[in-house]
């Protein structure tokens, strides 16, 4: 079977990263990508990973004249089926694949929070657009089952919505006594010292700067080491400064391959994010065997009371957040069985099992116009090249 990803961009970022870490453990389908925009860091992940990828150099969300190109790419491809991650490549991809005449679409739904989408505040216009490309699609994939009572909340019929969890390679964020060591020798952390730790995108929706200042108020002077990057940078640095904590606060950046050994670095590990779709870097994080403190977290919430003793969910102002943090145990946690259940491995086999059920049950199958090897081998050539598809 030969499957088309559509996602809107490929930097570093959880929808993006889950699509790289599930393609490998789909050994029964023929994978290819195509990014809307920005072919950053993943795509070369993908790629060195034997993946084809393709930029289809979008220029903004209204730049029409992507859909014909797409549509091309799809029809030549004789995919069958196309699966859309993230708002705008489900929209473009949806409509791209109908005139391709593709008879299977799936997409995914990785970021419908509460009360915003990608990090972006809901609104009735992008509900209602959202609905009109969803209805052009066979079936959408939610995350969490909190996602998917979201996308029934808003209109999406149940009957056209399957739960298929986020994945964690689990063994991959085992903890590592030297990796430990040497990442906080690296980042200049004494070998005694508490540190806190946080993952994410720094933005808004992540409330870091709540997580600043609770460490701030924390005695003992403890140290938070923040993974990630993104546009609030300078407004959490300017808070750290105001908090007196400058000095506390290790700023790791954008990681990829180094979070494993980022974790094992950490002491405890704290989301004081509000609306989340699942919760990945937190399900990361009791891999790694860290007692967790979070905000908000589908993962962990839909599941029965008690299944993950390590995390806890707690208030999200500054003063339930330092204490929260005062009652912590310094110690590491063995991998909960409901981690576990998230192993990507599991993912990928409910996926290429919905592929299947749909696949074989669509009407009227689209006919390959040219031999199915031939026309992969030569659709592979040109996006491994990373050709721009215009």
């Amino acid at each position: 079977m030969k499957v088309l990803h559509v996602i809107t961009g490929l930097g570093i970022g959880g929808a993006e990263q889950q699509l790289r870490l599930l393609l490998p453990h789909m050994d029964r389908v023929r994978s290819s990508v195509v990014t809307l925009t920005n072919p950053g860091p993943v795509a070369d992940a993908l790629r060195a990973d034997g993946v084809p990828v393709a930029h289809l150099g979008m220029r903004g969300n209204r730049d029409l004249s992507a859909l014909p190109r797409l549509t091309r790419l799809i029809r030549r491809g004789a995919f069958d089926v196309v699966h859309t991650h993230l708002y705008r490549a489900c929209l473009y991809g949806r409509v791209a694949a109908r005139l391709a005449g593709v008879r299977t679409v799936v997409a995914t739904e990785h970021s419908l929070g509460a009360a915003q989408i990608e990090g972006r505040p809901l609104s009735a216009g992008a509900r209602a657009l959202y609905l009109a490309g969803e209805r052009l699609g066979t079936t959408t994939v939610a995350v969490s089952d909190t996602v998917a009572r979201r996308l029934v909340a808003w209109g999406v019929s149940p009957s056209r919505v399957r739960v298929v969890p986020n994945g964690v390679d689990v063994p991959r964020f085992a903890f590592d006594p030297d990796a430990r060591r040497a990442a906080r020798r690296r980042l200049g952390l004494a070998p005694d010292a508490y540190v806190v730790g946080g993952v994410g995108r720094l933005a808004p929706g992540k409330r870091f700067g709540t997580l600043i200042r609770a460490v701030a108020a924390l005695p003992g002077e403890p140290r938070l080491l923040l993974v990630g990057e993104g546009e609030q940078r300078e407004r959490l640095e300017r808070t750290a400064r105001e908090c007196g904590a400058a000095d506390r606060v290790v700023w790791a950046g954008a990681v990829d391959r180094e979070l494993p050994e980022l974790l094992s670095a950490m002491d405890v590990f704290v989301s004081t994010s509000a609306d989340e779709a699942f919760g990945l870097a937190i399900v990361e994080a009791l891999a790694a065997g860290l007692p967790v403190r979070y905000v908000a977290c589908p993962a962990l919430d839909d599941l029965p009371p008690g299944e993950v003793p390590g995390a806890r969910r707690i208030g999200g102002s500054v003063p339930e957040v330092t204490a929260a943090l005062e009652s912590v145990p310094r110690e590491r946690f063995a991998v909960p069985d409901a981690v576990r259940r998230y192993e990507i491995a599991h993912s990928a086999r409910r996926l290429m099992s919905l592929y299947d059920r749909l696949h074989h049950s669509a009407p009227h199958p689209v006919p390959h116009p040219t031999p199915h090897d031939e026309l992969h081998d030569g659709l592979h050539d040109d996006l491994y090249d990373g050709a721009s598809c215009r």
